[in-house]
């Protein structure tokens, strides 16, 4: 009775939060025009029916993986949706602004203001169009919203399928405790919540270059002990050799010119105990999902994403393998690819 009763409240809470993030999805393409790319997109385009049986299917992996004992149900379940509708009057305030950059092709204000010395140059742009890039307690606030809107309400889910090669890594070195667990670009820590959630006793660092995301990390980590907070690059953190047992990195590597994505994945490599693992949540490949290959040539025209057209044709695993990490898995969760990879022992 209990496994139907949890069943049915993990149903209703994620009908729930589907319904107000494609809600919104919804009104968010009524409100707004589609950018004309400059050259044809050759790739086929997924129809709505097939991304909704493609969410329904990453649910269904969910649900699983918290049935089978891998995580536990999301412990936001009933108040995700709730927190979602708050948010809305803000991220529809800021799509006004959103739009008008989207079609003027303005995506450098964050490299202008004063106070961003210091930072690099592939930094300081307004990725996705929004408002301040990574900077701004409001862009803070509202990514991880827009990120849902975008994906229908199933980005937490596909942020959850790293928890399981994770279990896996910390079970294989005696478990949590004595653990240490790097979260590469920690934006507003919001995986960390999944993982502090299941883990309570690992050490955990949210790495991540934004004041601004780090302080909404903060918040959003209060509940949990055992949380450190380090504001740095990826690519030179600045952290010990060989300190953590395992490393994850969430939709990151898009956002990286092809040079910085070499030097993470070197610096990971360092960073890592031998045997330890670099676990990987990122958009998916062209031919991941070939119905979906033309969906992910318009999305950096949509998204002011300036090296993603470069990561979905890049070779993953042979930048990790020049790195010297070895790949260990690979899948596909709706729109986003899964990797593990393993520094030898």
């Amino acid at each position: 009775m209990t496994g139907l009763l949890q069943r049915s409240a993990y149903a209703a809470g994620q009908a729930a939060r589907v319904g107000v993030y494609f809600g919104q999805y919804w009104l968010s393409a009524r409100m707004t025009t589609p950018v004309k790319p400059r050259k044809p997109i050759e790739g086929p385009f997924p129809t709505t029916g097939k991304i909704l049986a493609d969410l329904r299917g990453l649910l269904e992996r969910d649900w699983a993986n918290i049935e089978a004992g891998r995580y536990r149900v999301p412990h936001d379940l009933v108040s995700a949706p709730l927190s979602a509708l708050r948010t809305a009057p803000g991220y529809f305030r800021d799509l006004q602004e959103v739009e008008r950059r989207r079609h003027s092709g303005s995506a450098q204000e964050v490299a202008r203001p004063e106070g961003h010395e210091g930072y690099p140059r592939y930094y300081l742009q307004n990725f996705h169009y929004q408002t301040g890039g990574w900077f701004g307690r409001e862009s803070a606030r509202l990514y991880d919203h827009q990120v849902e809107i975008l994906f229908g309400g199933g980005a937490d889910a596909m942020r959850r399928m790293a928890l399981v090669p994770l279990g896996e890594t910390l079970a294989r070195r005696g478990g949590s405790r004595g653990a240490r667990l790097l979260d590469m670009a920690s934006g507003t820590g919001r995986f960390l919540t999944f993982v502090k959630d299941n883990h309570p006793r690992l050490h955990v660092t949210a790495l991540d270059l934004s004041p601004d995301y780090l302080q909404e990390a903060r918040e959003s980590l209060k509940p949990w002990r055992g949380v450190n907070f380090v504001q740095a690059q990826a690519e030179a953190t600045g952290l010990p050799d060989a300190a953590f047992d395992a490393i994850t990195c969430v939709y990151l590597f898009h956002e990286l010119p092809r040079k910085v994505r070499r030097e993470v994945a070197a610096e990971a490599f360092r960073l890592l105990k031998p045997g330890g693992r670099l676990i990987l949540v990122d958009s998916i490949q062209l031919g991941d999902n070939p119905e979906y290959d033309g969906l992910l040539d318009y999305f950096p025209v949509a998204f002011h994403e300036p090296y993603y057209a470069d990561y979905v044709r890049s070779d993953l695993p042979a930048l990790f393998e020049a790195a010297g990490l070895r790949v260990v898995e690979t899948e596909v969760a709706y729109f986003s690819r899964v990797m593990t990879m393993e520094k030898p022992s």
